[in-house]
């Protein structure tokens, strides 16, 4: 028997997460993205869905390792080995009438991703595998969660997700005790648990089954599309999928509500979920000390294109691993398996290229051996995707009141811009923190768009005090493998993080920075304390001076630093 889940209403706060899950299970089109702090609930609550939707309705976990064809479909080997070609179903098919579910969808390659999105979008998944042909039903609500300290999305990708949300776990005292005794009770006695708030998971489940048929007669007024588009227009969307987002988020609420038209308070109520992620720096303001909730539009990561067949040498067959594990070069520790390697996305942990079986050419090399029943080693094949590797640069911008401050804005601004239109197609993202008042405050990032970071850098506040140990301190979280930091200052740190002596905190941050640096001395040659040369041996960095540099050699500089 299956255990129960943790009901859905007994989830607490959470408010924005609910409804959007509510919408989504409404209208399947409705996919729904994540983006939160570790531990702050994202898995339970897209788990706690799958019990209000119809019994028996299946709760598919997509696995970050999932090739193409487990995630698809695809020729059935073991059949076709037999002379009985058929095609094997794939994870869509089986999500069919409920939740298919990806955590760190950030992680996942970018032509699954995107084949995985076409099918939600359409409902409907062609597969097409070495001759046959079949149309695949794919009406399941999609949730994908991501953490974006682990890296952003590309911003293609993140436009397909029709509405996001973001989670922070709670700060309030009361609330996380409400949270700890509700998950304490469920841990103790999960059937006792359920039943306390079965009747209003009960009538939650009635409410959104009625919302479903209830939904395609719910009418939308011309004067309401009006506005829709106005807004959207207003604030500066151009993927029209956003309009369409709205139009059907706002009446899958007005169909919840039981309202036969949608109106203006359904269509405020869904603004922030389907234009939060499309807005980046608009809609809300980064916090400082953690990392914003980007799109890291990330997140960047494709897939880059298949590289030639390679036949398995035969120590494969007698231990056969499609996917395999290798020692992280910097580190010597094995890493996890499966496709989130670095190359496939900024911010995950090093790994093998994926690797998968190619069917074809192994029964295809098989059979022209006159071994169709009985393959040898030498008869399997491989596919193989490199993925493209990407770079993050996190830059910190001593933005104080002192000496040559526009100098510096100037540097960084045309760095960035060389660095991602250079960069383009692999992958690589920027950050950037200002430092300068009381603490460091991340601006921007991690994201590839150069909008973002000119956007940021425009309005970058200047003047005040140099809270240049905090600032460190703040990139350090930021550090992946592979990363570039640049900071560019005069060295005036005069904002202590941990003790009474700022000089002192800088230089032991600094020295917290494991990865390529690169220290561009802004100090006036005519007042130097050398303290910036100071900072950059702590940091292991390469020092130049600012008055010896233009825009190719800072560029050059931070390319040859990787």
């Amino acid at each position: 028997m299956k255990p129960p889940g943790f009901p859905f209403p007994a989830l607490v706060g959470l408010e924005p997460l609910k409804l959007a899950l509510q919408l989504a299970a409404i209208d399947v089109r409705l996919s729904v993205l994540i983006r939160g702090d570790k531990g702050a609930g994202k898995s339970t609550a897209a788990r706690a869905l799958l019990d209000l939707l119809e019994p028996g309705a299946p709760f598919v976990n997509l696995p970050i390792g999932a090739t193409e064809d487990r995630l698809l479909g695809g020729l059935d080997v073991e059949k076709a080995l037999k002379g009985e070609p058929a095609l094997k179903r794939g994870l869509l098919a089986d999500a069919n009438g409920g939740v298919l579910y990806l955590d760190e969808v950030n992680l996942l390659p970018d032509h699954l991703a995107d084949a995985l999105l076409d099918a939600v979008a359409s409902g409907v998944h062609h597969l097409e595998r070495e001759g046959f042909s079949v149309a695949q039903a794919a009406e399941f609500v999609l949730i994908g969660s991501m953490n974006p300290e682990e890296g952003a999305l590309r911003p293609q990708l993140l436009d397909r997700f029709a509405l996001a949300v973001d989670v922070t776990a709670p700060m309030e005292p009361a609330i996380r005790r409400d949270v700890m005794a509700r998950r304490l009770a469920f841990d103790l006695d999960a059937p006792a648990f359920a039943d306390r708030w079965r009747d209003e998971q009960a009538q939650m489940a009635r409410q959104l089954a009625d919302a479903r048929d209830r939904v395609g007669r719910v009418t939308l007024p011309s004067a309401t599309l009006d506005v829709i588009a106005d807004t959207i227009v207003a604030h500066g969307v151009r993927s029209l999928r956003a309009d369409l987002a709205v139009v059907r988020a706002s009446r899958a609420l007005a169909a919840l509500e039981q309202a036969a038209s949608v109106d203006a308070s359904h269509v405020e109520a869904v603004l922030p979920l389907a234009l939060a992620h499309r807005t980046p720096g608009r809609l809300r303001e980064p916090r400082p000390g953690s990392a914003p909730a980007q799109p890291a539009s990330e997140e960047p990561r494709a897939s880059g294109p298949a590289a030639p067949d390679r036949v398995f040498p035969p120590a494969d067959l007698a231990a056969p691993r499609l996917v395999v594990e290798q020692p992280s070069p910097r580190t010597g520790a094995s890493s996890r398996p499966a496709v989130a390697a670095r190359g496939a996305t900024i911010g995950a942990r090093q790994t093998a290229d994926p690797r998968e079986l190619d069917p074809r050419a192994t029964v295809v090399h098989a059979a022209s051996r006159g071994r169709s029943t009985a393959p040898s080693a030498d008869d399997l094949h491989e596919r193989r995707r490199r993925p493209l590797a990407g770079t993050r640069y996190v830059f910190i911008v001593d933005s104080s009141g002192s000496h040559a401050v526009q100098e510096r804005m100037s540097l960084v601004k045309g760095a960035v811009n060389g660095l991602l239109h250079a960069g383009h197609g692999r992958r690589d993202e920027i950050v950037v923190i200002a430092c300068r008042g009381g603490a460091g405050t991340v601006l921007v990032g991690p994201t590839p768009v150069l909008a973002d970071v000119e956007r940021a850098l425009e309005y970058m506040p200047t003047g005040g005090r140099t809270p240049l140990a905090h600032s460190l301190e703040l990139a350090a979280t930021y550090v992946i493998d592979p990363a570039v930091v640049v900071i560019v200052t005069d060295g005036h740190a005069n904002v202590p993080s941990r003790t009474d002596d700022p000089w002192a905190d800088t230089l032991t941050a600094a020295s917290s920075i494991r990865c390529p640096s690169l220290l561009v001395d802004s100090e006036d040659p005519l007042q130097s304390t050398g303290k910036p040369r100071q900072l950059a041996d702590a940091m292991r960095a390469i020092h130049v001076r600012l008055a010896d540099l233009d825009q190719a050699l800072v560029l050059r500089l931070i390319r040859e630093a990787v």
